[in-house]
């Protein structure tokens, strides 16, 4: 299984990004995931810089392949936009760079006052968004006059030497079937055998299978905890309340239900090697490709000090 580390624009200014993805290079690891927030999920995360920028950063500062987890390219920004900013970033990436997509999140894309559709109707926009981009790509001149998209005119002059390959999240079997049918990838942060198994049966065939997960990384298992449940309380936050909750106050609030212990769940804590080693093999037995771990709080140097000694090697 290949092992990245996962930047987390909502945590970490751009500069610390910057300085993971160099750690993470020298540690071992083979790859990036970057989050594309406008917002963070709460206020205690503290950033959320704009992920383009950051990753034409990036591209000069280290070698190592990535992805976005996950980019909506519906709302916020037009897909045409979005196409662009892609292609640039391949070009810039000399090819190591693939688009991650979802529907998104209230929290990111209300901003413009723009109704948040309910989540067919999001799966609707997302594939005639890709009919978009995979056109512009092409490099002609695009005209489109669709359900949810107008362009007209356009045609993308940067372009790297292949199309740049789409992977999309899908936590249903709803999505999933559309990410079998339009995507060259699929990706989830949980380690749910079944979906990857409908992927790939309903067309997905041998296309890449990326998950991720995340870390706290402290002296001890109980540190872990406290530094996840201070910065990540919304980890707990249960069923559709991620995809609909509008702002990082509402994550606040929904995060008063939810217990240090409840956080300890979805998070891998301390600096147990056994404990990681544990997580990434849930998500080898369930099937996935390549798997990326996200550290929370000051200690990174730590994580890749853990993973460089204790990890990587026995995945090599």
């Amino acid at each position: 299984m290949r092992i990245g580390y996962f930047l987390s624009s909502e945590e970490y200014t751009p500069a610390e990004l910057i300085e993971q993805a160099k750690g993470a290079e020298r540690a071992g690891f083979s790859a990036l995931w970057i989050s594309d927030h406008y917002h963070p999920w709460v206020d205690a995360q503290g950033q959320s810089a704009f992920v383009w920028s950051t990753i034409g950063a990036l591209s000069q500062a280290c070698s190592l392949p990535i992805t976005t987890a996950v980019t909506c390219p519906t709302v916020r920004i037009h897909p045409a936009v979005i196409a662009q900013a892609a292609a640039t970033s391949a070009v810039l990436t000399g090819g190591r760079f693939r688009l991650g997509i979802g529907t998104g999140e209230a929290l990111n894309e209300h901003i413009f006052g723009d109704a948040w559709p309910e989540a067919d109707v999001r799966l609707e926009m997302l594939e005639e968004a890709v009919e978009i981009m995979r056109e512009l790509w092409k490099g002609g001149t695009v005209s489109h006059r669709g359900k949810h998209y107008t362009v007209e005119n356009a045609r993308i002059y940067t372009l790297p030497e292949k199309p740049v390959e789409i992977l999309m999240s899908g936590f249903g079997p709803k999505a999933t079937s559309v990410a079998a049918r339009i995507a060259e990838g699929y990706i989830s942060t949980m380690p749910d055998g079944e979906m990857v198994q409908q992927f790939r049966t309903e067309g997905g065939g041998e296309r890449t299978c990326q998950a991720g997960f995340k870390a706290a990384f402290a002296t001890s298992e109980e540190e872990g905890a406290r530094i996840a449940y201070e910065k990540w309380p919304n980890a707990g936050v249960p069923g559709e309340l991620s995809q609909v909750l509008p702002s990082p106050k509402h994550f606040e609030q929904a995060s008063e239900l939810v217990t240090q212990d409840m956080v300890k769940e979805a998070f891998v804590c301390g600096n147990d090697p056994a404990a990681h080693l544990e997580m990434i093999d849930k998500y080898a037995r369930a099937g996935f490709d390549e798997v990326y771990v996200a550290n929370t709080g000051p200690h990174w140097q730590g994580l890749f000090d853990l993973y460089a000694e204790h990890i990587l090697p026995k995945h090599s």
